[in-house]
This record gives structure tokens, sequence and C-alpha cells, in this order.
């Protein structure tokens, strides 16, 4: 039986023979500790448990070690100005034993993933710490110094690059392709012709062409990303998508994560504008399409998520 399942076509073998085979060249002194993979993998690394204390992430398609690097790089700086912790890079190892990739071993950190808004009015005020930690978590990215020639250094703007910090308009014809592939799915309970219409209204927004502010950005501030200890926010993982641009995408986990009364909390303590509101929440629902059309059949837990976020966002818009 396979360790875990293939998500891409350009998926890289890993098994854990070759993840005891690589901690055992590159790190000897944990050579001992058992190595399990972990059930809750991500997209873009497979994941494995090295004993009690470290995990071990590699990337699943060629040419990701270099985000291992990144994450390197930045976190350390980035994540002493955060209020919550980030994982925390012990090594990188070497590409081996038939594998192209560098790969990492992060510290594990304790704690539960948020739960996910169902829907159906506001719930309780167990949800208001939570935006409220989501926040400072926010505000503190965005207050930090942009990298000085972010712009003019071409590989430094490469490496601090997504589509999620582009303007909407950027991403136009990437969200009709996937609303199209959407809509050729056999089972998937939400309106798309209301999802497309929450998208293009938004396109019209006041700085939907890139005009708004400019700053750093987590990428993907999802459940699956949180950490939960005694109700509080206490570790932000996942930092491959860390970049520099339009910062929206960060407000868009509100609508999967918050109830109405907690998620209008999020938003008074972030303190944006109606336009940038209502652009977080296209993202929202993008994020949510593109889920749909690529992890349909792979990543059951993610589109569960991910429905939860479209729906939402759809029961936001009929308010």
């Amino acid at each position: 039986m396979a360790e875990h399942l293939k998500l891409h076509r350009n998926e890289l073998a890993i098994d854990i023979e070759l993840v005891r085979n690589l901690v055992g060249r590159d790190f000897p002194e944990y050579a001992i500790l058992p190595v399990v993979p972990l059930r809750a993998t991500g997209s873009t690394n497979v994941q494995y448990r090295l004993g009690d204390e470290f995990l071990v992430r590699l990337p699943r398609q060629p040419g990701q070690g270099a985000v291992i690097e990144k994450e390197l790089k930045w976190t350390r700086a980035i994540g002493k100005e955060l209020p919550v912790d980030v994982p925390e890079i012990i090594g990188i190892g070497n590409p081996g034993f038939d594998y192209p990739e560098q790969w990492s071993i992060v510290r594990w950190i304790e704690g539960e993933h948020p739960g996910l808004y169902s829907g159906g009015g506001d719930k309780s005020s167990e949800m208001e710490p939570l935006a409220e930690d989501l926040a400072a978590v926010v505000r503190a990215l965005r207050a930090l110094p942009i990298p000085e020639g972010v712009s003019e250094d071409k590989s430094l703007h490469s490496s601090l690059h997504s589509y999620r910090g582009d303007p909407l308009v950027a991403y136009d014809n990437q969200m009709h392709r996937a609303i199209e592939a959407c809509r050729k799915i056999e089972g998937l309970d939400l309106d798309l012709d209301a999802a497309l219409r929450v998208w293009e209204e938004a396109l019209d927004l006041p700085g939907a062409d890139g005009t708004g502010e400019i700053a750093w950005y987590h990428g993907d501030l999802v459940r699956e990303n949180l950490l939960l200890a005694n109700g509080r926010l206490v570790a932000v993982l996942d930092f491959g998508g860390l970049s520099v641009g339009d910062p929206t995408v960060d407000l868009s986990g509100a609508w999967e994560m918050l109830d109405p009364s907690a998620r209008q909390l999020f938003r008074e303590r972030m303190g944006v504008d109606d336009a940038e509101w209502l652009r977080a929440r296209a993202w929202g629902m993008a994020i949510a399409c593109m889920t749909f059309a690529y992890y349909w059949n792979t990543m059951p837990g993610r589109i569960a998520d991910r429905l939860a976020l479209g729906r939402s966002v759809l029961e936001d818009d009929d308010r």
C-alpha cells in the first residue's frame, strides 16, 4: 500500500525507506528515531514524523526544493516578529538516493486546527479569540519592512512573488477556467453562477487592478496551516507561499473559519475598507474553485474545507 496519495502528474517518488536513508546520511544523530508517515500531509510537501520532536518535509515536485531554502531564509527573521510560533527549521538535507530536491527537518509544534464555520448564522463567541489572534498575525506581517530592492532584483522578486499577491484582474482568466472545470464535477454542491458573480463584481472594486497596498503576506492562512491551543492561535505553518504583493488574500480565511460576528470582529481589528474586504471574499471563492478543480478526487479533507469557505462566501453575499 502506498504511504501517500500522489497529487500531481510530476510527483516525485517518496517513501519511508528514502526518508530513513536521507536522514541517516545527512543527520546521523537522528538516524535512530522512528519515521512515521503523517496521515494529514500537504499538497506541496510529503511529511513524516521523526521521533516525537521533529517533522521531515520533502517537496512533492521537481524544482520545489528552492522553497525550502526560501523558508529557511525568511522564517528565521520574520518568525521573531510574529505573535505566534512558526516552524523552526532544524536543518536542510541534500538530494540523494534518486531524490533530486532539498528537504528539511523542522521542529514539531503541538496544537489542533481550528474548526470550520458550517454556516447558518452566528454560532458562538468561541471563534472571537481566533479572530483577534489571526488579525494580530496579519497586522504584524503587513507591518514588516519590505526588503530593499525587491522590485529591481529579479531573483529576489521571483522568490517573493506569488499569483495570490497579484491584482484580481490578473487572475481573471484562471478563475473562469476553474469555474468551467467545476461545472464538470459531479456532486459539487455549490452555486457556481453565484460564485462567478461574486468574483466578477469584485473586479470593478478599487484596488482590483493592483493599485492597493503592497506588503508581506502569508498567502495561505486557512485552517490547515493554523494551530490552536486552549482556544488561542499558537502557530502558523507552511511559509512556502510567503511573498510581497497585495496582501488582501490573507483575509480570505475568515470565511472558512469564522462565523459572521467573529468575522466582523476580525475585519474591525484589521481596519480594512469595503473594497479590500470584498476583494478578500472574491479571493476566497477563487481559492475554493481552484481547489475543487484540481483536488476533487485526491484531497477530500481540503475539499471539505474549501466547500465550507465557498458556501460561507455565498451566505455572506446573500446577507
